[in-house]
């Protein structure tokens, strides 16, 4: 993956709230907190027990919105609550996107924007923010801590993210692929959330589980559009019309495609020490994400992406 060193980078969406900071007050119920519907039965703690929390929970928090007690835009929230620790300053071009993680975070962001905005046309608009925090954070969707993993949270739309999720947990407690490519993947897909609630297809999602259910057809139209995104993302353009990513290279689709296969119920289960149980499934197994994230990837629209409409997915 290399950025255009021409481009100019637009910070205005992307904000650091720093280490156990509160993004807001909520009287939701917390992200991290017991009571949690967890692949298994796996309770939360540390090691695989804690990263099967931090999975499912991107699903969990995503269907946050006013049909849940105490989680909508009346809980309580203020989305100014934090100060930004000025993280992002010094991310001005795509020269600083190649040379910087943070930085390249900001220039996918750009990418997703603009390639949303002609994709969805008067539909679109953007995500509130991105917001990365260390340890733990108070978001609209409820309390999160560094072991949630990346999500998005519908009651405020903005996608929230402790990027030491990457290491120690993707890496490190699952095993899985480390590269520059990962976390444009997951924020690619945790933008498809985004997109899903513009278009009403999260509403869709009545909490069942299992390979075929709701909650795992969302999952899948958020891998199919991060795959759209990719497939057009040479052709994104910053507010100038400059092409903000030069390459993506095979060897970034191989590494979304493995980050995908580290994120499936199946795998995660295995990487738990326990028995693959398909009638707990919240977002697919290994093999149906991949396949939707090509399936996105090679048709290059976000109609391929019609999951909810699919017998099967």
């Amino acid at each position: 993956m290399r950025f255009n060193p021409k481009s100019r980078l637009d910070r205005s969406r992307v904000s650091d709230a720093g280490r156990g900071r509160s993004a807001g007050r909520s009287r939701g119920r917390s992200a991290s907190s017991g009571g949690m519907p967890i692949p298994g039965g796996a309770v939360g703690g540390g090691g695989i027990a804690g990263l099967v929390i931090a999975v499912v929970v991107i699903f969990l928090v995503s269907q946050a919105g006013d049909d849940v007690p105490g989680m909508g835009t009346d809980s309580g929230y203020d989305a100014g609550a934090f100060t930004d620790t000025g993280r992002y300053d010094g991310c001005r071009t795509g020269e600083d996107a190649n040379a910087s993680a943070d930085c390249a975070r900001i220039a996918v962001e750009n990418s997703l924007t603009d390639f949303w905005a002609d994709e969805l046309g008067s539909r679109f608009r953007p995500e509130e923010a991105i917001v990365t925090f260390s340890g733990g954070i108070d978001t609209a969707c409820g309390g999160a801590s560094s072991d949630t993993g990346p999500f998005y949270c519908s009651a405020d739309e903005t996608i929230y993210l402790d990027d030491a999720f990457f290491d120690d947990v993707l890496a490190g407690a699952l095993d899985g692929p480390r590269g520059a490519f990962v976390e444009p993947y997951v924020l690619a897909h945790e933008y498809g959330h985004h997109i899903s609630y513009l278009i009403g297809t999260l509403g869709k999602v009545t909490g069942e589980k299992g390979p075929q259910s709701s909650g795992v057809r969302l999952e899948l139209q958020a891998d199919c559009f991060a795959g759209v995104w990719t497939k057009h993302a040479t052709e994104t353009e910053d507010a100038e019309g400059n092409v903000l990513l030069l390459e993506l290279s095979q060897a970034d689709i191989d590494t979304a495609l493995a980050a995908a296969k580290a994120v499936g119920d199946d795998y995660i289960q295995r990487q738990s020490g326990r028995r693959v149980d398909e009638e707990v499934w919240t977002h697919g197994s290994s093999e149906q994400r991949r396949t939707w994230f090509m399936t996105g990837y090679d048709q290059g629209s976000m109609e391929a992406c019609d999951t909810f409409g699919a017998d099967r997915v």
